[in-house]
């Protein structure tokens, strides 16, 4: 096309320059070195025998969440960034015997040409981790979680082996876990519908709050309840924390009120670590009304207050402790006894003067006392913390845990499906938290600083998204920026840190 009457004219190379425009995304590959990653992969997941290898597809499709990509075929855009590939290659032979990487050669029948894999061998990868057999058991209306294969155990394994390398290089003895559900919208044929009346998926995740990463993730179809199997699920995530983690606490929304979680954590059932405190949303059910009404005075209602920029601010919730033993479990001697709060949030008047208005429903709970209506939402707990503070305490989950969500969904690919199969969404899900934990690492344990609270955004268009040309130089290959970029300095501070996280041999 004429471009003559625009201010300036787009025109393509005639010959290969070894440009990039991703210049900061060859770090993420020094780390997963650091991390040894491939030897982690090799390690729990054997699902390619000819062409790519597993580390390169699971590296590729979490390089491209990194890079900003959210489907498969923008690994095609990732290939044409020769400047990245180049490195990518020289990487990949890194520290491999001439053995080994013959072994890797004869995988493949015809020459190999590209950098990162097509578009159709990743969706065959990913088709390893379906299984049709549990295909048929999905239906409407009935709740139902597919078994996973063992290869998509194998991610989860592999996602294991991330949180053990985070707590060695940042020990922590207590480990707070969040579970939360998260739905994810879909026009996928087979997917079903949610709650909220519209296709979709749910996925329980698992968010280790000191740590910042999701510990465990089980991709679920939107028609399962977000607290079903809910116990089994905590258990699984118990089993992958790490070695030094010796206190573990539990924090939920009303999806955990099941009491036999409450009572599996309170009992001590769990062998490794005993006794799990927990404070969790408690269902408003009329007793639980009648409870707040007849057990709670005025006298016994706590202002709760926020704290903004250092200035301890009143709000308008107000919390009170309240006796109360559901019907559940008041039938048995042996039931244990929680603590429950009561919160209550004053509501503005709905009626106009001089009319009478009819009684309005509302997407939460609420309840009359004295001519003032409130908000009301119930917690239960099994710890001993002053009650603001452990409202505080479990709110935090709502902060962090569902702004992982929303970095799931909108930062990275989680939000959109490559496939109608299952298993292959699953097993996309799974890379996606592969990827979201790996720059979890790279922000806190490399970056640091104002880096640990920034968002995608921010980090691809200052760390990431810096053109480069690769040059080779004395068998060396060089990554180099335009004359005073800022980035430089940054890059080299992140390589130093790396450098520390290698082991040093022997």
């Amino acid at each position: 096309m004429s471009q003559g009457i625009l201010g300036f004219k787009y025109e393509e190379e005639k010959h290969a320059t070894d440009m990039t425009g991703l210049a900061g995304l060859p770090m993420y590959l020094d780390l997963l070195q650091a991390m040894r990653f491939p030897e982690l992969i090799g390690k729990h997941l054997q699902v390619k025998q000819r062409g790519w290898t597993d580390a390169q597809m699971l590296i590729s499709l979490m390089l491209l969440n990194i890079a900003g990509g959210d489907c498969v075929e923008d690994l095609g855009k990732v290939d044409k960034d020769e400047g990245f590939c180049r490195v990518l290659r020289r990487v990949e032979h890194q520290g491999i015997r001439r053995a080994e990487r013959r072994e890797i050669e004869r995988r493949w029948r015809k020459e190999r040409w590209r950098s990162v894999p097509s578009s159709s061998a990743s969706f065959r990868y990913l088709s390893a981790f379906h299984d049709v057999n549990q295909e048929g058991k999905r239906k409407e209306g009935k709740a139902f979680i597919p078994v996973p294969n063992e290869h998509l155990q194998g991610l989860g394994k592999v996602n294991q082996g991330m949180a053990a390398f985070v707590q060695k290089r940042n020990p922590q003895k207590t480990a707070t876990l969040d579970q939360d559900a998260t739905l994810v919208e879909t026009a996928k044929r087979d997917a079903l519908f949610s709650y909220k009346g519209f296709k979709s998926y749910q996925p329980l995740n698992t968010w280790w709050a000191e740590q910042q990463v999701v510990l465990h993730t089980e991709f679920r179809d939107g028609n399962v309840p977000a607290g079903y199997e809910q116990l089994r699920v905590f258990k699984e995530s118990l089993g992958m924390l790490p070695e030094g983690v010796e206190e573990v606490r539990l924090r939920s929304d009303t999806a955990g009120y099941q009491h036999v979680l409450l009572r599996y954590c309170e009992k001590g059932e769990d062998k490794r670590f005993g006794r799990i405190e927990f404070a969790i949303g408690a269902d408003v059910t009329p007793e639980f009304k009648k409870a707040v009404l007849t057990e709670v005075g005025d006298q016994d209602w706590k202002r709760i207050y926020k704290e903004f920029d250092g200035i301890r601010m009143e709000t308008n919730q107000e919390w009170a402790e309240v006796c109360f033993v559901p019907s559940e479990i008041a039938h048995s001697k042996s039931a244990p006894v929680y603590r429950y709060l009561a919160i209550r949030e004053r509501m503005g008047s709905m009626d106009l003067p001089g009319m009478s208005m009819p009684q309005q429903e509302f997407p939460f709970p609420t309840m009359q006392m004295d001519l003032q209506s409130y908000k009301l939402f119930g917690l239960v707990t099994n710890m001993d913390w002053e009650g603001e503070k452990l409202i505080h305490w479990q709110r935090e989950r709502c902060g962090k845990s569902e702004e992982a969500h929303s970095v799931m969904k909108g930062d990275f690919a989680g939000g959109k499906l490559p496939s109608g199969d299952f298993g292959e969404n699953a097993a996309w899900w799974w890379i996606m938290i592969l990827a979201m934990n790996l720059n979890t690492i790279m922000k806190r344990q490399v970056l640091g600083g104002s880096w640990v609270s920034r968002r995608m955004k921010a980090i691809r268009f200052s760390f990431i998204n810096i053109p480069g040309r690769i040059i080779e130089r004395s068998r060396e290959l060089i990554i180099r920026l335009v004359k005073d970029h800022p980035a430089l300095d940054l890059y080299l501070e992140a390589r130093r840190r790396i450098l520390g996280m290698i082991p040093v041999p022997g």
